[in-house]
């Protein structure tokens, strides 16, 4: 990297911090808004991983998340609500530890699913509008798991009224469209998905194996929102 490039990325990421503190400030303002209280696991490792390459993967800078805000009346709507999956007999677990509220990356917590492509769904019970979705695969050690796709309908065969919030699927190898989203490395914050208002009963995650293994794995799926008007 020359002295000019180094600069140049230095700048940038200046700038990003200074754009991303000037949002959470003014979110912190508005008068509609709220902070999102998130009660978060222990982390499972300490440090910044080295030894996962992907083509895709955001940068980590091994900061913590900011403060999250959100509408007024924002509410858990997940916990406890049913899961139904693309693999109807987990390798290891119950599908209803993924709304248990349990999001500890120890063993016990977690459901593994067969590899290749699956998904899980969070039926709402009613139709929302959603503010906020965390997701927790695995924390217990770093890895990316691939093609992560997050889809929100009222249709609970995502057949029509289909929205895709998040997409990190760089090059479709899933089939549902290539994504503009980066892939992460899992940790104990989750990943933060903002579904932008959009008004659903279903949630469906795909995932398509991991940087580790083949399979697929979830500890916990948080959907948060206010009942639709």
């Amino acid at each position: 990297m020359t002295r000019k490039t180094f600069i140049a990325s230095a700048a940038f990421l200046f700038l990003s911090t200074i754009g991303l503190s000037t949002l959470a400030l003014s979110q912190s303002q508005d008068p509609n808004k709220e902070e999102l209280k998130l009660q978060l696991p222990k982390p499972m490792f300490i440090g910044t991983p080295r030894n996962i390459k992907t083509p895709n993967l955001e940068v980590i800078t091994g900061k913590p998340r900011g403060p999250v805000f959100v509408p007024k009346g924002t509410k858990l709507l997940s916990f406890k609500k049913s899961v139904i999956s693309s693999d109807t007999q987990p390798v290891i677990g119950e599908l209803a530890f993924v709304t248990d509220g349990e999001k500890s990356g120890e063993d016990g917590y977690f459901i593994e699913l067969g590899p290749g492509k699956q998904w899980v769904q969070v039926d709402l019970g009613a139709e929302y509008i959603l503010n906020a979705i965390l997701v927790w695969h695995y924390h217990a050690q770093a890895r990316v798991y691939r093609d992560v796709v997050v889809q929100a309908s009222s249709d609970k065969d995502f057949v029509t009224g289909v929205t895709t919030i998040y997409n990190n699927d760089h090059d479709n190898t899933s089939g549902l469209g290539i994504g503009k989203d980066k892939e992460y490395v899992e940790t104990n914050e989750g990943r933060l998905v903002d579904p932008r208002g959009v008004k659903a009963r279903y949630i469906r995650l795909f995932s398509n194996g991991n940087t580790s293994n083949d399979m697929n794995h979830y500890v916990e799926v948080e959907v948060y929102g206010a009942p639709a008007k």
